[in-house]
């Protein structure tokens, strides 16, 4: 399959984007462990699993006189088998919680990307405070799990509303 390279999108302040330069990939990786080790306690000290091997890493990136400054903000994207895509790992620097794009921007970017890949179902486990966001993005909740010990939701994506879907 020949993959469309994937389009950064612009907001006036932030630049979405899959993370392919060097300082873009460790700015993910320690934005990561800042909010998923250090603020909410998950993992002890790195956050990185094996889904990192071939997860597509997405960012948020705020703009300076419009060129690209500081990671503000990431998530992964995954095929786990044909068509099956997840997210994961969505998080925004502290100091840019109050822009309400940031996270949606992201949500965008992964499954529209995973629909241009192919994605046929795109599946997120979402911490529950998280859920009526995703509700508002066109995504539909499927039931009660556990992360790392805290309550999550198994949520799924309305394709449609993301221009993708089965073919």
């Amino acid at each position: 399959m020949i993959l469309e390279p994937v389009q950064p999108f612009r907001s006036h302040h932030l630049t979405f984007k899959p993370a392919v330069e060097a300082w873009e990939l460790r700015a993910y990786r320690n934005l990561r462990r800042r909010i998923f080790c250090k603020e909410q306690n998950l993992f002890d000290t790195d956050d990185g699993d094996a889904v990192d091997d071939r997860a597509t890493p997405l960012v948020a990136l705020s703009n300076v006189s419009g060129m690209p400054d500081a990671v503000v903000g990431v998530v992964r994207i995954w095929e786990a088998s044909p068509g099956q895509w997840w997210g994961g790992r969505l998080g925004t620097h502290p100091s840019h919680r109050g822009d309400r794009t940031i996270a949606p921007g992201l949500i965008r970017l992964a499954v529209e990307t995973a629909c241009r890949r192919g994605c046929q179902r795109f599946r997120a486990t979402v911490q529950v405070r998280n859920v009526p966001l995703f509700e508002r993005l066109f995504w539909r909740a499927l039931e009660p799990v556990e992360v790392c010990g805290a309550p999550h939701a198994l949520m799924e994506a309305d394709l449609a509303h993301y221009g993708g879907g089965p073919a």
